[in-house]
């Protein structure tokens, strides 16, 4: 049987050793290609010999949009989470008091966002290590994680990251424009709208490594290496996410400051002293890209109190689908009030964008 996790090291240490020029950027390309497999591989035969877990966390589901509070035990992701919803997520001065995913919902700016408590992750927990799987396969289901990290262990970060990429998830990048078509014959054609550090020779021996010898592939983003790879697999998670450093009311503002610069975080928070909470709440709003459209029946008043919740950039049609599936097909016009319009209750069409507090009265056949 053979030694996947003996193999990785191999191959790691022997990329370490590699300097990245022009000349051996091939070789480097064809190593992580292996190292990639490898783990696809390793994760694969972990998955099918352990099963199901006896950890199950399923959570239903509920509101506008989903957030998990992630960060390595002792963090303070418990006492976040209560402080945000009133949940009621028991909070401890030790390690693993959450043993089970314990949700509760924010309500703000007239969204409800669910919050999302899980286990503290450690070190190796993407290959399974306490807990770990079961607590980084819930991020695929969420819409931002909320990157927890204690003010006196600003190391845990990296370590952090690495859990999270070692699970597939790529947070706070774009899925890039990589088109990888197969085909029977003709060998491998590449196209590129954008000027890449990456090589055509580093690009096929990639492709190769995973099998591919007769393909398109046109590559619209500016990519390196390691995205490119990604891209090949196809199996990647991404995610808009938020860096906050706990506890900042227990050491000097030099201190906040220093390990804010270190792990590039968004916020300094206190939840003890309230500090950053309402900035916080501003800034999932504003990562989730929300916007508030009033919906307004024709002949009445527009509802002020119950805005529908949508995705910035959202036309006429998507709103028309979420309220109900028959209604584009129904459409016959709208009117629309707000910032989107050149004036007050403007007669639009469906592939109109609104705006952040538009009203919108939706006219049917």
């Amino acid at each position: 049987m053979v030694d996947y996790g003996s193999k990785i090291k191999e191959f790691e240490a022997e990329l370490k050793k590699t300097k990245v020029n022009k000349k051996t950027e091939g070789a480097v390309g064809l190593l992580k290609g292996k190292i990639a497999q490898l783990k696809e591989k390793q994760e694969q035969r972990i998955q099918k010999k352990t099963g199901k877990s006896e950890y199950s966390y399923s959570v239903r589901k509920s509101g506008d949009a989903v957030v998990l509070l992630l960060g390595f035990p002792s963090a303070g992701k418990s006492t976040l989470l209560n402080k945000l919803t009133q949940a009621n997520s028991e909070v401890g001065a030790y390690d693993f008091t959450t043993l089970s995913v314990v949700p509760g919902v924010m309500k703000y700016n007239q969204a409800k966002i669910q919050i999302l408590d899980v286990p503290g992750v450690v070190s190796g927990a993407a290959s399974g290590r306490g807990r770990g799987k079961e607590v980084l396969a819930v991020i695929r289901s969420v819409d931002l994680v909320l990157i927890l990290v204690d003010v006196y262990r600003p190391q845990n970060y990296p370590a952090l990251l690495q859990e999270i990429n070692d699970s597939h998830i790529r947070i706070n990048q774009s899925k890039p424009e990589v088109f990888i078509r197969k085909k029977t014959k003709g060998g491998i054609q590449i196209g590129k709208t954008v000027h890449l550090d990456l090589s055509n020779e580093t690009i096929k021996n990639v492709l190769r490594e995973y099998k591919i010898v007769n393909a398109d592939v046109l590559i619209r983003s500016k990519i390196n290496l390691e995205q490119f790879i990604d891209c090949v697999e196809d199996n990647k998670k991404y995610l808009p996410a938020i860096v906050c450093v706990t506890k900042s009311d227990l050491v000097n503002k030099e201190t906040v400051e220093k390990v804010m610069k270190e792990i590039h975080a968004d916020l300094a928070i206190s939840v003890e002293k309230d500090i950053g909470i309402e900035e916080l709440k501003q800034l999932i709003f504003k990562k989730l890209d929300f916007i508030r459209v009033y919906l307004k029946e024709p002949g009445k008043e527009a509802d002020l109190n119950e805005p529908l919740i949508v995705k910035r950039d959202c036309t006429i049609r998507d709103v028309s689908d979420k309220l109900h599936k028959d209604f584009a097909a129904r459409f016959k016009f709208a009117r629309v009030w707000g910032t989107s319009t050149k004036f007050p209750g403007q007669k639009l069409m469906l592939n109109h964008i609104l705006a952040d507090k538009d009203i919108l009265e939706i006219h049917l056949n």
